[in-house]
């Protein structure tokens, strides 16, 4: 059963590196990036931007989409489920947590935003706000 550890490929023989070690300092003082948050891919599409998240393994009911004057957040949460803790596990590395990111929507129509949750992925359609053109007029002086 031991041998169900990841392999690390950093055991061979390697030159000295004198920075690995002040990456590993900081991965342990702020925490692995990739456990901390999730990834985003944001396109635009001429009328709109297309916001695509992974969150695989959250279920709808956990994932919240909330838009505050300019500010769009999305945040999901992962509870361990306490007959989990007896499941005799020999190694862990599914997180359970929270997680949030935060996004400026300060060009998009807040009021048409839709949102879809399939397969892991959460589509956000982002329509982007109509711009005001100005008219411009000369006066003529009385």
């Amino acid at each position: 059963m031991l041998y169900l550890t990841p392999y690390s490929r950093r055991r061979h023989a390697a030159p000295y590196d004198p920075f690995a070690e002040l990456e590993r300092m900081e991965r342990a003082f702020f925490g692995d990036s990739t456990l901390n948050g999730f990834l985003t891919d944001i396109s635009d599409k001429g009328d709109h931007y297309l916001l695509e998240a992974e969150l695989p393994g959250f279920s709808k009911e956990d994932i919240k989409v909330d838009v505050d004057n300019d500010c769009l957040t999305i945040s999901a949460s992962r509870k361990q489920q306490s007959e989990d803790k007896k499941a005799g596990y020999i190694r862990r590395e599914r997180c359970f947590g929270s997680f949030k990111r935060s996004f400026d929507v300060s060009d998009v129509d807040t009021e048409k935003i839709e949102a879809a949750y399939e397969n892991g992925i959460l589509k956000l359609n982002l329509p982007k706000r109509q711009l005001q053109v100005s008219t411009a007029r000369t006066l003529e002086i009385k």
